[in-house]
């Protein structure tokens, strides 16, 4: 048996709660009716009036006559009324339902420009303000995967062009070997390496398939380690690397190597894009939070791209990554860690003075 289509459905029921109110209207005064209309001429006997045996029969007869047809003509014009009634009220109901029918249609199709109008209906009205959101939500996603696929393209061309190029021409005979040649090749091929490890973190992360482990954590052993590992890193004539970390600082709830592996992005940002002045690391108390600044005098942020610094493949600049050796994804991994911690990033910054990223992880 054929479902039944969920206009058609509104339809019968209106029409069904009409026919039965009325049919009970009926059936009741059809009862009732005879009943009452026989009390009421004996009262009038009472009060004097002359109505003898026959003509109350009469008068009762031609009453049910009268009832019969104005029930009948009831029934008519109330069944028409309620289903035209009935009809319209399932087709307003239904025209925003069949839009977002089609709407849908048109997003399978790769349309996703479409949006739903506003209904005086509230809960429809509620209903389109829903699907409109997730709508914009899933054009943007659609947007990134673009942006995602191009930059990866762009990403991973780059050093297989120059990897294809070295070896053309060592193959030409072009191009004599030598051991600075095959650092270059190996420096490409580490480029790729990084690249899909990148991926693969930033797919596990955002996936929640980061293995997370708290416990409580003396934040002091990782960071003093990280300062001298970098400081090592740095020229003399290169920018100088500080920590700020109070001694009553309280064990925090974390992953200890997920927190180093944030610590290490942020500061292989602050030292590649600083080239004097200061990096700090800086740790201080907020209530129940330990706040860890990365603060650096580096090339700095313009206002106009921090709202995108966390999107996978961002960079302000389209060369900036091939010029430092980014790949765009660190911080999309760095902000989902501290997320998996059940803490926050936030970011300062100016162009041509520096940054400050700072994120927060709860006291033990």
């Amino acid at each position: 048996m054929p479902k039944l289509r969920l206009g058609t459905r509104l339809f019968l029921s209106h029409l069904v709660v009409m026919l039965v109110g009325l049919g009970s209207f009926i059936v009741i005064a059809k009862l009732s009716f005879p009943r009452q209309v026989t009390l009421h001429l004996t009262t009038l006997e009472k009060r004097g009036y002359i109505i003898l045996t026959s003509s109350r029969t009469y008068l009762l007869k031609g009453f049910e006559n009268v009832w019969d047809r104005s029930a009948v003509w009831s029934i008519i014009s109330g069944v028409s009324a309620a289903g035209g009634l009935s009809y319209w009220f399932s087709q307003r109901i239904m025209k925003p339902l069949n839009q977002m029918k089609d709407i849908t249609q048109e997003f399978a199709a790769g349309h996703l420009e479409e949006r739903m109008l506003s209904s005086d209906i509230p809960e429809l009205n509620q209903l389109s303000h829903s699907f409109n959101y997730m709508a914009t939500s899933l054009e943007g996603v659609e947007i990134r995967r673009r942006e995602l696929i191009s930059d990866l393209t762009h990403e991973l061309r780059t050093p297989l062009t120059v990897v294809r190029g070295y070896l053309e021409e060592l193959a030409d005979g072009t191009l004599a070997p030598s051991t600075e040649l095959y650092f270059k090749l190996v420096g490409e091929t580490r480029r790729l390496e990084r690249l899909t490890y990148d991926l693969q973190e930033l797919s596990r992360a955002e996936a929640g398939h980061l293995l997370i482990k708290p416990q409580a954590v003396n934040l002091y052993p990782i960071l003093n380690s990280l300062v001298e590992k970098f400081s090592e890193q740095l020229l003399d004539e290169g920018p100088t690397l500080t920590l700020e970390y109070p001694p009553d600082t309280p064990l925090v709830l974390a992953d200890a190597d997920r927190t180093e592996q944030i610590l290490i992005n942020l500061l292989g940002n602050a030292v590649r894009y600083t080239e004097d002045g200061i990096i700090k690391l800086k740790v201080w108390r907020e209530l129940q939070e330990v706040w860890i600044a990365v603060i650096d005098t580096g090339i700095g942020i313009a206002s106009g791209d921090l709202p995108h610094i966390f999107e996978r493949f961002w960079r302000a600049d389209k060369s900036r990554s091939s010029h430092f050796g980014g790949t765009g994804i660190g911080l999309a991994i760095v902000k989902r860690l501290i997320e998996l911690q059940e803490g926050r990033i936030e970011v300062e910054s100016n162009l041509g003075k520096g940054s400050i990223f700072r994120f927060c992880l709860p006291v033990v």
